[in-house]
């Protein structure tokens, strides 16, 4: 069980919620690699940003799907693992491509759609960032799923 001061803990201000979540997206080599920044982060909600550079574009100069992939199930899983308040994993997801991304900042907003005890459904948009509108580009959802305790949990 949680105590009352724990990072998952309902207890924990909102700067403190986004720093644990900040420090967890600085463990992912992946994501410090493409310049990830995560914008906001509460119970169930989560902004994930990408820089967009000639290193995650394809070679018609459109930001590669896998990106747009990494975007939304980072942000699913942040909402899910918010929601649900424990460690978690990504079970499935699956996304739909709208638009070619051509812009410089991808936005993945997500959000908790329906929470349980062990998982977690999460609906995320992905929009590209041009002249400072954004633009649709990918709609995803997936199921997030609780980890299970193990050594070291609390």
């Amino acid at each position: 069980m949680n105590s009352p001061d724990a990072p998952w803990s309902p207890a924990v201000s909102p700067e403190a919620f986004l720093a644990m979540g900040r420090e967890v997206l600085g463990r992912q080599p992946f994501s410090m690699l493409i310049g990830a920044e995560l914008q906001a982060l509460s119970p169930g909600q989560c902004e994930l940003h990408v820089p967009v550079t000639d290193a995650i574009r394809q070679q018609h100069g459109f930001v590669h799907g896998g990106v747009v992939s990494y975007a939304a199930d980072n942000a699913l899983t942040y909402a899910g693992g918010t929601a649900m308040r424990v460690p978690v994993v990504t079970s499935e997801f699956k996304i739909n491509y709208v638009r070619p991304a051509l812009g410089e900042r991808l936005i993945a907003r997500s959000h908790a759609v329906h929470t349980g005890k062990t998982q977690s459904v999460c609906r995320c948009d992905v929009f590209i960032v041009k002249d400072g509108m954004e633009k649709l580009c990918a709609v995803a959802q997936g199921t997030i799923a609780a980890l299970p305790p193990g050594p070291g949990s609390t």
